[in-house]
């Protein structure tokens, strides 16, 4: 479409469409008008993602968080606190860069049978970085009760569990809150709706990507990649400092400041 003054606006700015909509840039090149937004301190940037929840309750939640974390962390022989979320990953390898051969390009492979899928569902300590799963081949509510099961198990001694999660329709699951009323010890702390940034697991996941899954070799063997999966989650039990400095539990970050008694 031909750019003119006259046009719609453009979703976004380049050199021709600035000329056109100011007409003291009409006799100007396109690289006079390159030196001529320089000057003034304007230059082409890649853009970002605004990442906002659009959560009216946002600051309550945040806080209440925070709080929860505080409390864990004044009375950690009583009291935990985990973060709960789930993840899916296929067989078929994701691309990413890679070392090889100047004269080759990296491969990621597109071999076997088809593109299964395989889930996970986990939980991270935020005091200790300790992590529990499960993993199948779906995680529905079934498997949310089961993870709160293992959870009961494995702190057994805790007068209070905060489970800190997201909105996904199967934690508010009719069949998981009688399973909690079961379990009146454990209560689900709620994150605000669409901010990720608040449930360190998701960097979790984000390593797991990273080490195992992107570029792997074990497309032709299904069973051996769930179990190097599951190999690179038991590494962080039962505890790591690591993880925890990874995900933002420990440092300057707001999370770990959140840890941070008053």
């Amino acid at each position: 479409m031909q750019v003119s003054i006259e046009g719609p606006p453009p979703s976004r700015w380049t050199l021709r469409s600035i000329r056109a909509t100011f007409p003291w840039l009409e006799e100007y090149t396109l690289s006079g008008v390159w030196r001529t937004l320089k000057r003034h301190g304007l230059s082409l940037r890649s853009a970002r993602v605004q990442q906002y929840s659009p959560d009216p309750e946002y600051a309550d939640k945040v806080d209440y968080l925070a709080y929860c974390m505080q409390e864990t962390a004044a009375h950690p022989d009583r009291m935990v606190l985990l973060f709960m979320d789930e993840m899916g990953f296929y067989r078929w390898p994701q691309p990413t860069v890679d070392w090889g051969p100047d004269t080759e390009t990296p491969v990621a492979s597109r071999g076997g049978e088809n593109n299964q899928q395989w889930r996970l569902i986990g939980v991270l300590n935020a005091l200790t970085g300790q992590v529990d799963y499960l993993d199948a081949y779906i995680v529905g509510r079934h498997k949310v009760i089961a993870m709160y099961e293992q959870i009961n198990l494995i702190y057994s001694g805790a007068e209070c569990i905060f489970v800190v999660q997201d909105n996904w329709s199967i934690h508010r699951h009719p069949d998981v809150w009688d399973a909690l009323n079961q379990r009146p010890h454990i209560e689900p702390v709620w994150l605000p709706t669409y901010a990720p940034w608040l449930n360190p697991i998701e960097k979790l996941w984000r390593w797991l990507r990273q080490d195992v899954l992107k570029m792997h070799r074990l497309v032709d063997d299904w069973d051996a990649l769930r179990q190097r999966v599951r190999n690179f989650l038991d590494q962080f039990w039962p505890e790591s400092n690591e993880l925890l400095r990874y995900v933002g539990l420990l440092g300057e970050g707001k999370l770990a400041q959140m840890l941070c008694l008053p």
